[in-house]
Order: C-alpha cells, then structure tokens, then sequence
C-alpha cells in the first residue's frame, strides 16, 4: 500500500475524496453509485509503478478501480501524490468509466493479465461473479504453464542434486518452451553494421507475451501458456481511435500491434533480446540496448543521428520509439521503432518525434531537414478511410505487398469492402490464401455488402482454417448468405465455426457488446427473435447501453413498431444528446412519421457532428432536396464527394438532382465518374448512355 492514507483528500469536480485508516484496514471515502459519500475499505492496492490503483469489493462479487491513484513516481518527477486518472472529465454515476461504473470492473477489465490461472467464472443470469485466481499477481505458471509438469519432471531425474542434461524431455516438464527452438544465432553484418539471425527464428515468445500485451478480444474461455495466440484472442488492427493512419499509437494498445509493424519483428528480434522477463529490466540501458544489433561505429555516431553526442536527440529511443502517456504518469514507448516520417505529419497529420522534441516547431520544418520519400503503408489505408478516388487500387496493392507488415495488408481488407469490385478481387483472393492468419483472418472483412457467388466461394474454405480466429471471422461474414451456395463440407464447417464464434463471444458474456455482437448476427440469420433477446439482454446488464438501443429500435422499426422504438431513441437521446448515430436512426423515424422539419434538424445534426460520414451527408442531402433546397443539396453532395469520391450512393444522388435540376453537364460528369470507378457494372452504362442521349 504505497498511497497516503492519513487523512489525505482530492477534490475532482466538486467531489472530495478522502484517504484514511482504520486501525488495519485502508479507508476510502468517496461518491458511490448513488452519488453520496461512502466509506469503501480498500481490498486490494493493484499496481506499483509508475502508479498503483486500490480496489473496492462491491456486491456481486465485482472489484472495482477507484478513479482515483496513487503517483508512486519519486517525488521530483511530480509523484508522492493522489491524482485523477480522467482528469478533465467530470464523471458521475452511471457513467461506464466512473469507478463503480461497468468499464472499471477488474474482473473483466484487469484482472486477465495481472493475476496468474485467472478463473473469471461468471454467472450471466445472476449477473455476478465469483472469481478466483492462483496467484494475485504475474507468476512462473502464467508464461511457462503449471509448475506441477516441471516438479513431476524434476523429481523423476533429480539425482544427486542436480537435473541430468540428457534428460528424455528437453522442455524439462514445462509445457511452454520460451527459449527458441531453432538452430539461429544473431551475427554482425560488417557491411550494413546491423545484426543478422542466422535461421528464422522459432518461438512461442512473442506470442506468450501477445495475450496479454496487446489490444485484443478473447475467443477461447480459457488458453494455457504457449498456446497458439489467434486460436485465443482476436486481436485489433491499426483502426482509428487506437492507431494513427500510419500505424503510430494512439488509444492505449500496448506493445504487439505496434512491434508486429517493425523491421526488427521481421529480422526475429524478440521481447527477451531487449527487456528480462523476469526483472522487467532492460538488458542494457541507452544506446547500449540497441547497439546489441546496430553496430555503434555506423548507427551512435552524428552522421546517423544529426545530433549532439551524448545529447537527448542521440539517444535511439527518442527519434524511433517516441513516447506517448497513458494513464496520465505512463509514459510508453511506440514499439514500431520507425524511422521519423514528417513528411506524413504533413500530408495525412500523422504525428512525428521531431516535433514532440523540438517543440514549436512544425511538421513542415521538420520535414524538409528530415527528407524522406520511401513508400508507406499509411498512405494507402489513409485513401481507405478517407474515400479517396484510388482507394481500391493503393489498398489492393498493399494487400499484395509481402514485403509490408501482415497488419497493416490485414488492416487494408475492411477498409477495401466498400470498394471491392472486380480489379481487385485478385488482391482478395490472395489474402485469403496468405499464409499469415493475421491476414487470413481480415480477409472475410472486406466482403462486399453483396457478394458475388464466386466470393462467397473464395471464403467458404476459410471455414475449416486451423486457425480459431480465422473460422469465427469467415462464420460472421457469412452469417445470413445462402447456404445452398455452400457444399455440404463447407455447410458442417459453417455450423462449427457459428458454434465457435457464438462461444468466443460468450468468453464475454459479462458485457453488453458481446450480446450487442451476438444480437447482429442473429439479424444476419434472419432470427428477429433471439436478436431480441441479446439486444434486452445487454440493456439489461447496462440499462445506458445506447448502441443496444439503436439496434432494438431498428429491430422494432423492421417488425412494424415504431412506436416502441422511438421511447428508446428517445431514452437513448437523453443519455447522449450528441450521438450522430442516435441523432440520424430518429431522424429517419421522424421521415417515417411525415414530420419532415423534426427529421431534417435531426439529420443536420448528425451531419455535423459526424461531417466525415458520408451517409449521413447523402440521407442529410437528399432530405434537403425533398424540402426543395435543390442548391443546399447539390453543394452538400458536391463536398462530401471531394471527401469520399468513390462513394456509390453520392454520386448516384449528384446525378438524379443534377438532372433533374436541368443541369446536363454536371449529371453527365458525375455518370462517368461511376462508370469509371466501377466499370463491371451495367446499371452505371446504361445510365450514362441516356444521359448521353438527352
């Protein structure tokens, strides 16, 4: 227990906490579910360094992480004090990430990866828990598997106080083998002054490490050490909210996603050749870390660094792992270990370590003194989700590029599915063939809305993938398809891999997104029924769950009970008044319920505050037109194509207001752009040819 807890206070918006004892018991008073001030013993404290959280056993067997921690950081580096972890938010109960709220339940949301032989065991309809665990923090058993196989082992060859090195089982009992199973050993390059690896690395490591640093899903209830990591976790690609566009971290990830982007990944460097898995140290410390691999003599000199010897800009980690806090204290390194890229801060305003060092100044300048043209993968998966022009063609090539990082060509596939026409078929069709699961697993992603037969028989074998991971993919892409279209092998592969992904999303069963998940696939399986069920389901666990919401109304809407589904877009409304989702869903009801102007200031919102949604901007645009705002509608879509000029929907719209405004000219342009966009369908040449003919 490392806070001070004699009498201490913090006061957060207006609510003052305060840190006590009772004799041998840590107290802490604060607002509770109810808003009013309790006293709360602390169970456990939780953490050391650089900060430790406490946690409060509630009833339903939950422990949940105050808001509040202690900065256990030396007292001249700003620590030895209480301090918010949500410091500018001011969060009351109810809320999901208050500390009695849904996202700060251990059970759930820590306790995984930092107890050892975690049993979460959950009970849904009581909607408790009661947890159990070996060990309360990291131990042996959690990386090498049970201790018991290793004591077996060692009582069976013990002899004369020692294990005998000939012995019949080289993992000596363990059943996760971290060392490398390979011949390989790193040698210097004199030439290029940076180590290389004599055989392809062979390790569990990475992927020992990867459960449980790394941003990821659970698929499997439970997984033993060494365990291949994709038959139990879905991990999350370089989306928005997590990665930047280029794949530098943003929300809190962790390592694995972002070492998986490195060169030093694809030479077979692992976690254990920097950092002692046992001490948490680092094997060297500064520049002596990475001269392990890089040759001092070319990397540590001014002519690779451009800076002052010995200065903070010399050091290695400064320029390619730049740091970014988590937590407020939490200081973590970027562990894609790029080269500084400022000429991306400028064109797709990407951050850059330049400018994070050499404050004041702009990407602008920094990248005209760091001049750097290689290709990267950014550029492509920023045309992705921007809607550029070209977005299928520099995604479809990513795909196809072995020689990119298997997530950034697995990130480009959802990206690609509103685009997929048949050019880029081929780049599909090699991913679901790659030999990277990672890839294989993205691949069922980038289905069209409609698949073509032929694509619907290009991803059916991924069904019966060796890969968990990569069958539950392929069963929720084809969740709903026609399964005559499948063989009787693929249709027995569909059932098991369905089960398989209706169990990964039940390892969840504690929270509502996972029955939010589950009630979509049921819409995809045609059951409104059971969809019902899992949407109540997670409104039941959090009433304030206002994507259930959205979902139930819409499920309302399709059975003919608009009634009942405005009240919950309604509720949904009063939780978060400034939801596009909530905002555009009831502005399409009101279409329904002939109130025109309510819809139409409702649609305008959600416009506004999501502008980069080019839905929202089409269903916003073609309301105006209806109103007869001709010329607000035709600008509207005429900016929303410069932002998504791909866009099927936009320019089909360009094209009927246009003509039937009497402007030719500009239907005419608009037609040929969706002919040249996709050629392979019909319905866009027969419209340009009676375009053509008036």
């Amino acid at each position: 227990m490392l806070g001070d807890f004699t009498g201490a206070k913090l006061e957060h918006f207006g609510v003052t906490t305060t840190f006590s004892r009772d004799g041998d018991k840590f107290i802490v008073r604060t607002d509770g579910p109810d808003g009013a001030l309790h006293d709360y013993p602390i169970a456990y404290p939780f953490g050391v360094y650089p900060l430790q959280q406490y946690l409060v056993a509630v009833p339903g067997g939950r422990y949940q992480a105050l808001g509040i921690a202690w900065d256990s950081r030396p007292k001249q580096q700003g620590g030895q004090r209480w301090f918010h972890l949500y410091p500018g938010q001011q969060l009351k109960p109810g809320d999901p990430l208050h500390w009695t709220g849904r996202d700060q339940t251990w059970n759930y949301q820590c306790a995984q990866c930092h107890s050892t032989n975690l049993q979460k065991n959950y009970d849904l309809a009581a909607n408790t828990y009661a947890t159990t665990w070996t060990d309360v923090d990291v131990d042996c058993e959690a990386c090498h598997g049970p201790g018991s196989h290793h004591v077996a082992w060692a009582t069976a060859h013990a002899g004369g106080g020692f294990y005998p090195s000939g012995s019949d089982d080289p993992k000596r009992g363990l059943t996760n083998w971290l060392k490398p199973a390979d011949n390989g050993h790193w040698e210097m390059n004199p030439d290029t002054g940076i180590a290389r690896r004599t055989e392809k690395l062979t390790s569990t490591e990475l992927e020992t490490c990867a459960a449980c640093h790394s941003r990821r899903k659970g698929i499997a209830k439970s997984s033993l050490p060494g365990e291949l990591y994709l038959d139990a976790y879905l991990p999350a690609l370089l989306g928005p909210g997590l990665y930047h566009v280029d794949g530098q971290i943003d929300g809190e990830v962790y390592e694995y996603g972002s070492f998986l982007q490195s060169r030093m990944h694809a030479a077979g460097v692992t976690c254990s050749n920097c950092h002692d898995p046992h001490s948490a140290k680092l094997r060297a410390e500064g520049n002596a870390l990475c001269a392990q691999c890089h040759m001092p003599a070319k990397f540590d000199v001014t002519e690779h660094h451009h800076h002052q010897p010995g200065s903070t800009g010399a050091q290695c980690v400064n320029c390619h792992m730049p740091t970014k806090n988590y937590m407020v204290v939490d200081a973590r390194r970027d562990h894609s270990m790029r080269v500084p890229r400022p000429d991306l801060s400028v064109s797709l305003g990407t951050p850059n370590a330049c400018v994070q060092c050499h404050v004041g100044n702009s990407a602008q300048w920094a990248a005209q003194v760091v001049r750097q043209t290689t290709p990267h993968y950014g550029v492509a998966l920023h045309a992705g989700r921007a809607g550029a022009a070209d977005a299928e063609q520099q995604l479809a090539r990513l795909i196809l590029d072995q020689k990119q990082p298997a997530i950034a060509r697995a990130t480009a596939l959802p990206l690609l599915a509103p685009y997929v026409t048949a050019a880029s078929e081929p780049a599909l069709a090699a991913a679901i063939a790659d030999a990277d699961p990672l890839v294989r697993l993205a691949a069922p992603r980038a289905l069209p809305a409609a698949p073509s037969p032929a694509l619907l028989q290009a991803i059916a074998p991924l069904l019966g993938d060796p890969v968990r991971a990569v069958r539950i993919e392929a069963a929720r892409s084809l969740a709903g398809t026609d399964l005559l279209a499948l063989t009787p092998a693929q249709q027995t592969a569909f059932v098991k891999a369905t089960a398989e992904l209706v169990a990964a999303e039940n390892v969840d069963a504690d929270r509502p997104e996972a029955h939010l998940n589950l009630g979509l696939l049921e819409m995809r399986r045609g059951d409104a029924a059971k969809a019902d069920v899992e949407y109540r389901t997670a409104l039941r666990l959090d009433p304030s769950f206002v994507p259930a919401m959205v979902n139930l109304a819409d499920l309302d809407r399709a059975r003919g009970m608009d009634g009942q589904g405005a009240e919950l877009l309604r509720k949904a409304l009063a939780i978060e008044p400034d939801n596009a989702d909530v905002l555009h869903s009831m502005g399409l009801l009101l279409v329904r319920q002939h109130d025109y102007n309510g819809a139409l200031d409702l649609l305008r919102r959600a416009h506004q505050l999501a502008p980069d949604n080019a839905r929202y901007a089409y269903v916003y645009a073609v309301a105006l037109n209806s109103t007869g705002a001709h010329g607000d509608a035709l600008a509207l879509l005429e900016q929303t194509h410069r932002q998504h000029p791909a866009d099927r929907d936009v320019l089909l719209a360009l094209v009927s207001i246009a003509r039937d405004a009497g402007n030719l000219d500009t239907a005419l342009l608009h037609a040929r752009e969706l002919v040249d966009h996709y050629p392979a369908d019909p319905q866009f040449h027969t419209l340009l040819q009676e375009l053509q003919r008036q």
